[in-house]
């Protein structure tokens, strides 16, 4: 599943991927490649970046629109 939200929930939440793995449990390398669609997501990491932004799984993958970042 694609997170093509992420990067833009992240900076919105004015953090670096260092402090959103710290914050997830999910490793940095993962978010960087996420955030360059060059991997998609199980379902249970988007959960756990969901929650570490303070935010739904659904706003996390929305796909229908692109982040503004």
């Amino acid at each position: 599943m694609r997170v093509a939200r992420l990067k833009h929930w992240r900076e919105r939440r004015l953090l670096t991927q260092a402090d959103l793995a710290q914050k997830s449990g999910v490793s940095e390398v993962t978010i960087a490649r996420l955030e360059t669609r060059r991997h998609q997501a199980r379902f249970s990491t988007i959960r756990k970046l969901a929650e570490a932004l303070g935010v739904s799984a659904d706003e996390l993958a929305d796909e229908g629109e692109e982040s503004a970042a």
